[in-house]
């Protein structure tokens, strides 16, 4: 019995008529889980660089990644650091674009 309904739920993933596997497809305002992965990744690539970073490092930057676009939110010292931190993002591999919310503080 067990076996009938893990295939019945494989089967209609498959087909799009329900199951887990629906919802995989990418849409405007979600992701696919491949694109969840791959923004996860670049989310952790972006923190780490900022670490990298000494003049960053020390800051509170929050990073968010949706479709390879980051977003960058907290708050720095300075105009500078603003603009370092978005530079520092946007040369991470797979960024797409960098919206770059940080207020100085």
């Amino acid at each position: 019995m067990r076996k009938r309904v893990l295939s019945a739920i494989t089967a209609a993933g498959l087909l799009g008529t329900g199951g887990p596997f629906l919802g995989c497809a990418s849409t405007r305002t979600r992701e696919s889980a491949g694109e969840y992965v791959d923004d996860s990744a670049i989310t952790a690539k972006v923190k780490a660089a900022i670490l990298q970073d000494p003049a960053l490092k020390s800051l509170q930057i929050s990073v968010k990644t949706y479709k390879g676009v980051v977003q960058l939110s907290g708050f720095v010292d300075s105009k500078d650091m603003v603009e370092k931190a978005g530079k520092v993002a946007g040369q991470v591999s797979g960024v797409r674009d960098v919206k770059n919310s940080l207020t100085v503080k």
